[in-house]
């Protein structure tokens, strides 16, 4: 049986997508809101209001509406919707050759970020309770994964025992480290966040270095 005893707890949790961190080799884009005619952006962790035309931080705001923010960085073009993150500079295919991750603490002492899940960005948040990396039904449909690729298993939550379904992610790069075949978790319940559990973090030694989490890839 898959245990997971923290999942109820980071439900709570959403409000980190309006604070995402990443590490140094990616850079992570939100878009939370309007400041007048600005867009509200949230570039690795740090609000700032944005006009058209206008870069920050190697960030450039090329169109602006009320539910949608075209930005561009480091070659390449994201829309962004309301509410919504992406990478938009780090290339998610490219080298894999770094073997160093570190977090900043983030909103209520969590440790957070973006990942390319099978090349798609996504946001977690690290959770070293959780067995396996979870995710929701919905953020597993987002992600094209296959439900007859999975097998059913039984999981405990906060909230007693839940039907869960298992299955292999053939990646989860953060920064530029790769780990690739992963085993995961499709939850029935919403979950705002990807949790990455210790079927990802057992390929690190992990430490707390001042205000960050550092994850040091084993050989």
């Amino acid at each position: 049986m898959t245990r997971m005893t923290r999942c109820g707890r980071l439900l709570a949790v959403g409000a980190l997508l309006c604070a995402l961190a990443t590490s140094a080799h990616a850079q992570s884009v939100a878009f939370s809101g309007m400041l007048g005619d600005k867009a509200l952006l949230i570039i690795d962790g740090h609000a700032t209001g944005v006009a058209v035309g206008a870069t920050v931080q190697g960030v450039k705001l090329v169109r602006l509406d009320a539910t949608t923010a075209l930005v561009e960085a480091g070659g390449k073009s994201q829309t962004l919707r309301l509410g919504g993150a992406a990478l938009v500079a780090g290339d998610p295919g490219g080298s894999s050759s770094g073997s160093r991750i570190v977090l900043p603490v983030g909103s209520g002492g969590h440790y957070s970020g973006l990942a390319a899940i099978n090349g798609h960005p996504i946001p977690f948040v690290i959770d070293t309770g959780a067995t396996t990396v979870a995710m929701s039904a919905d953020t597993a449909s987002a992600l094209g994964l296959d439900p007859k690729s999975s097998t059913i298993a039984a999981a405990m939550t906060a909230n007693g025992a839940v039907a869960v379904r298992t299955l292999t992610l053939d990646s989860i790069r953060v920064g530029d480290v790769t780990i690739y075949n992963v085993q995961a978790m499709v939850l029935p319940q919403a979950l705002p966040v990807v949790l990455l559990g210790n079927s990802f973090l057992s390929h690190f030694q992990m430490h707390n270095d001042s205000n960050s989490l550092v994850l040091e890839k084993k050989n």
